[in-house]
């Protein structure tokens, strides 16, 4: 299958490229820099030159597409709106022109959502409608197309896909807590984050590709829900600070953009992906690469 992925030289895309070439996929990945071209193009895959502001190009290669894996996000959290709306029409347009084709859409999803006291599943629709609402409100729009001869498919990713040079939230955790000398957790510490390791992840979005309904939603989730607490246990036990609690008003001043998020709770499970798709994650826990210094830091 050829195979147009956003986001294609990114933590979780260059991942997907990787796992899809190994079984045979021909991958065009997009490709903002000379650079991202040319690592894409080393891996054996074709790189297309755009950006997701380029509605013309991104269409122009779903178009010559099998299928598209939609993994790109404008990651401005100064103008989150503004990505978010950037972020509404790049996939209006990809969906548009493959209406009537029957082939697959594959889109990043996330686990936020209006559920309290369980974990999120499958079944729990997206709150969020609409081009200034979160991500766009992409997940809803998307799986409207489901009759109109497109086979989208949701992948709502853990708020941790973890593994070596990982750059993103415990990333970010690790560093601040470097820095202030404690690794901070908001409150009582008690809020949860799903988790997933990279390897993973990109497996099931490869199997989601092959065999994902129409409609539907994949969870790349291994571990349902870590402690807050627990993860800046970690953290602080493999840089050797202790770990503190922050109060929840100065989550913002304390860890920067990533305080709103890490105060969430964003539990979910994965029954019915690991049962629809025959998943089983079999990569390292998020503590487990945490200690074997995933996260080490320079300095």
């Amino acid at each position: 299958m050829r195979v147009f992925i956003t986001g294609a030289s990114g933590w979780i895309g260059s991942a997907v490229t990787d796992e899809l070439l190994a079984h045979g996929h021909e991958v065009v990945g997009l490709a903002r820099s000379a650079g991202s071209a040319a690592g894409l193009e080393a891996k054996g895959a074709t790189a297309h030159r755009g950006s997701l502001d380029d509605l013309d190009g991104l269409a122009a290669a779903a178009e010559s597409a099998d299928g598209v894996i939609h993994l790109a996000f404008k990651h401005d959290f100064t103008d989150y709106a503004g990505a978010g709306r950037t972020e509404h029409a790049a996939v209006r347009r990809m969906l548009d022109t493959l209406k009537g084709s029957d082939r697959p859409f594959l889109f990043a999803s996330g686990l936020a959502s209006g559920v309290t006291g369980r974990p999120v599943n499958e079944d729990d629709a997206s709150p969020f409608h609409g081009a200034d609402s979160m991500r766009g409100g992409s997940e809803n729009l998307a799986l409207e197309y489901a009759d109109r001869g497109v086979r989208p498919v949701a992948l709502r990713f853990s708020p941790t896909v973890h593994g070596m040079g990982d750059h993103g939230f415990t990333a970010q955790l690790t560093r601040i807590a470097k820095e202030r000398g404690a690794a901070g957790y908001v409150g009582d510490g008690s809020t949860r984050w799903a988790a997933v390791h990279r390897s993973d992840a990109a497996r099931m979005v490869r199997l989601a590709l092959d065999e994902a309904p129409a409609g539907s939603r994949m969870h790349a989730v291994a571990e349902t829900g870590l402690p807050s607490r627990d993860i800046a246990d970690a953290i602080g036990g493999f840089l050797g600070v202790p770990a503190v609690p922050v109060d929840p008003a100065d989550a913002e001043a304390h860890f920067g953009w990533i305080g709103r998020f890490f105060g969430m709770d964003v539990t979910a499970s994965s029954d019915r992906t690991r049962e629809a798709l025959g998943w089983t994650p079999t990569g390292p826990t998020l503590f487990e690469d945490i200690a074997a210094g995933a996260y080490a830091i320079e300095g």
